[in-house]
Parts: structure tokens; sequence; C-alpha cells
């Protein structure tokens, strides 16, 4: 089931206070970006957040457990939902927010590959 157009809106309104919010479609769901940091994901409805070391801890005394793309698979990525009752407050859903967006911070980017000119 896809994200609606609806849900996405109000998640990037609710979260623009803590910076100008981009919402880019990828393998049926939406990232949530801030300076070309993806720090969230929506996922069938649902907001993950990037979780690492700094903030993994909070996510996992919540009951929390980190995002699978296919239930098939073990894999799981760094991205937990957010509890109920964080989603529900708003300042609380912001606190949670920042934390996830100073883990997209933390995060190295993988240098940029350069394409390679065939020659003539």
């Amino acid at each position: 089931m896809p994200n609606s157009p609806a849900f996405i809106a109000q998640l990037v309104g609710r979260l623009v206070p803590l910076g100008p919010v981009a919402a880019r479609a990828m393998f049926g769901g939406h990232g949530l970006y801030i300076d070309d940091r993806m720090f969230a994901l929506v996922a069938n409805d649902v907001l993950f957040l990037k979780v690492d070391d700094g903030n993994r801890e909070r996510f996992a005394a919540a009951g929390m457990q980190p995002f699978r793309p296919s239930a098939e698979r073990p894999m799981t990525m760094s991205y937990y939902p957010v509890p109920a009752a964080v989603f529900e407050e708003p300042d609380a859903l912001l606190d949670w927010a920042d934390s996830a967006l100073q883990a997209a911070r933390r995060q190295k980017r993988p240098a940029r590959k350069r394409g390679r000119r065939s020659p003539g």
C-alpha cells in the first residue's frame, strides 16, 4: 500500500520547524530530507526515523524495532517507527525527529563517484 499524499503533506508540515523538509518518492515509500540528509522514511503511512548509536536506546526503550523493507528477508535498516504517543504530541515528535536529523548528520556521506568518459 503506497503512502497517501495527504499523510506526506501532513508530516512535512509538522516537521518543517526543523528546517526545509523535502519528501522524495523512493521504492514505493518516501524519504524525508533536510539539507540533503535523509532523516526519515515513510512506508505504508508509517513514519520511521533515522537511528544510530546516539539515539537508538531511546527507540529500544520504547519497544520499537528496526524497519524491515521485506517480511521475507531478515535485513533491517537503521530507521525505527515513532511510538504512537510521541507521534500524537507535536513537541515530542519534533524532539524525536531532531534526534534523527542529528543521526543523519553524524553519518558519513559516501564519496561521490565521478563518471568516466570513454575516449573518442
